[in-house]
């Protein structure tokens, strides 16, 4: 973690707070360089931490051929970003004090295609755990089928607004 954050009140350093956001959030989204705009994709995701470096691997998956493939492999600069908790906040009726509720992770890194068939198993096997909290297994078949990309992060900000009970 790197990165100062203007709002201290809401930065998260805690690294069981952060793992709890990146557990919970399910859905990650990949943003990618398209020319001069951002390219952003929602995924599905698994990931693992890595405590000795502080950083995170991310595994995603998709079709073989297609805009986000080409796009890693043109520029593989990348930024990821997952939330939960999400809840707005009402202000009745004052509309500029209304806010929301949320956890949030946001990193940048590299994108890369995994070709060697051990790693991408292991991609899909923590893809499919994190997503439904079962363990499954690939046949070569299968993760063949599929192409599963990595960022690896180790630059990354953890940000919470949390509704007081």
């Amino acid at each position: 973690m790197n990165k100062e954050i203007r709002r201290k009140d809401r930065f998260v350093t805690d690294i069981k707070q952060i793992l709890k956001i990146v557990d919970e959030a399910k859905i990650l989204h990949l943003g990618l360089i398209d020319g001069v705009f951002p390219y952003i994709i929602p995924l599905h995701y698994g990931y693992e931490y890595n405590e000795e470096r502080d950083g995170f691997i991310f595994y995603m998956h998709g079709a073989k051929v297609g805009h986000k493939i080409n796009l890693i492999n043109e520029n593989s600069n990348a930024c990821i970003e997952l939330e939960t908790d999400i809840e707005l906040d009402p202000a009745g009726d004052v509309p500029c004090q209304y806010g929301s509720f949320y956890s949030s992770v946001i990193g940048q890194g590299i994108a890369e295609i995994v070709d060697e068939i051990e790693e991408k198993k292991h991609g899909l096997k923590l893809l499919m755990l994190n997503q439904t909290g079962r363990v499954f297994e690939f046949t070569e078949q299968m993760v063949n089928a599929v192409t599963v990309i990595k960022v690896e992060i180790a630059d990354y900000t953890a940000k919470a607004r949390m509704k007081m009970k």
